[in-house]
């Protein structure tokens, strides 16, 4: 079982960057496959970002070239790099860990891009 921490959210200018960091315990996130995903109030959860335990990215059209995510294993840290971010980005980013039949959910960061 692996517990998720999301960091790294605020408040940030339309054009901004922001890094999310997701910290795991319990288990090495190199053996989970691993996503960001972000729900705005009022539309469904959608996946961001997703990296494989072979180190295989996926990105959602809408965030690719822009979005970078990578995970560090000495440090059992996964991250979401977001560069040039839009008003309608804002939302809350989860991240998650699966592995199996299992799913496991961070609480959460929420990120406001707005100026």
């Amino acid at each position: 079982q692996v517990q998720l921490v999301e960091s790294g959210g605020g408040l940030v200018q339309p054009g901004g960057s922001l890094r999310l960091s997701c910290a795991a315990s319990g288990d090495a996130v190199s053996i989970y496959s691993m996503g960001w995903y972000r729900q705005a109030p009022g539309k469904q959860r959608e996946l961001v970002a997703g990296i494989s335990t072979s180190d295989s990215t996926n990105y959602a059209d809408s965030v690719k070239g822009r979005f970078t995510i990578s995970r560090d294993k000495a440090k059992n840290t996964v991250y979401l790099q977001m560069n040039s971010l839009k008003p309608e980005e804002t939302a809350v980013y989860y991240c998650n860990a699966g592995r199996l039949l299992y799913q496991f959910w961070g609480q959460g960061t929420q990120v406001t891009v707005s100026s």
